[in-house]
């Protein structure tokens, strides 16, 4: 199964999603339809089927592959909601009789003519300065040879969220599993101390490249460690021609009514707006998009979730459940 989803999405039309390659994780499970080439990924979360982006399925069965998969949670008693697809997924879901609103964007760099040159990235250029001064080394590793390392920092990072804080999963990428190996995991290290990573998951597509993915630290450490990490990565794929740094999707962000489909909801355009601005203990959207703008962004992705008939709170709230956020 590995190959086969690799397969998917690299060739077909989920290529353009650039977290695609969360499809490879171990937290979703798969369905298939004899004699139709592809597959839905998806997680249980109550009376719903969450499903990851659309069917990854070439054109010509990707419609079969959604109805199946209505028909298959229906069967069960289920309904199915979908995050995280991408417009033309929208549009599918819209004509399949699903209600589809925006739900946040994913943002990306153009790495060629990317340059911390300049006033704009003054204050990055001073927090990398800072976190280097205070004996911060990056390199790229194998993340076996780190396992033990890794946990410790995701143990401190998680505790440091309070004590009902709980690791996030499902829309997040992992490390270690049978995807590692097209992984790429930097570690930051302080006298020889690990005190922070990134890890990077391809992406494919016509903005092919790498997105900055999983990142933790220690926390009450020196400041800038991210920022430095992800400026040393930055400079290794630049120097390797990689066109494209994603930085992920992140939901209440980048939202325009330009970017509604016919029959959306207002009501939950305005839920996600309300969310952006109040939403915080929810997730934590207006710092993660702070710390995206720091490197300048010129390409902004909106994304959907679509709702089995009419959009609904219960719906939207097991897409939370099923990341594992209560």
């Amino acid at each position: 199964m590995p190959d086969t989803l690799l397969n998917a999405i690299e060739n077909w039309t989920q290529a353009e999603n650039p977290s695609a390659f969360l499809a490879m994780n171990d937290d979703k499970e798969v369905f298939t339809l004899p004699g139709a080439e592809g597959v839905v990924l998806y997680r249980r979360a109550g009376r719903y089927l969450v499903q990851f982006g659309g069917p990854f399925a070439p054109p010509d069965t990707y419609e079969t592959l959604l109805d199946a998969f209505v028909a298959h949670a229906r069967q069960q008693g289920l309904r199915v909601v979908g995050v995280q697809l991408q417009r033309s997924d929208a549009e599918t879901y819209v004509r399949h009789g699903f209600t589809v609103n925006q739900i946040g964007a994913s943002w990306a760099v153009r790495l060629p003519e990317f340059s911390l040159r300049g006033t704009r990235f003054m204050q990055l250029r001073n927090k990398i300065s800072r976190a280097l001064r205070n004996g911060l080394q990056v390199q790229e590793v194998e993340a076996e040879r780190w396992r033990d390392a890794i946990e410790h920092i995701d143990e401190a990072w998680l505790k440091s969220k309070g004590e009902t804080a709980r690791p996030l999963e499902f829309l997040v990428g992992q490390i270690g599993g049978q995807a590692q190996r097209y992984r790429r995991l930097f570690l930051g290290t302080i006298d020889g101390e690990p005190v922070a990573y990134i890890s990077y998951s391809p992406v494919y597509g016509s903005r092919a490249g790498w997105m900055h993915d999983l990142s933790r630290r220690l926390p009450g450490g020196s400041p800038g460690l991210m920022e430095a990490v992800n400026a040393a990565a930055i400079e290794i794929f630049r120097g390797e021609g990689t066109q494209w740094l994603h930085f992920g999707f992140t939901p209440f962000t980048g939202l325009a009514p330009e970017h509604e489909l016919p029959g959306h909801s207002p009501a939950f355009s305005w839920l996600m707006q309300f969310l952006w601005a109040e939403g915080g203990a929810l997730y934590p959207a207006q710092s993660q998009l702070a710390y995206k703008e720091k490197w300048g962004p010129e390409l902004v992705i909106p994304e959907y979730v679509a709702f089995e008939g009419h959009a609904s709170l219960p719906s939207f709230a097991h897409i939370f459940r099923a990341c594992n956020s209560f």
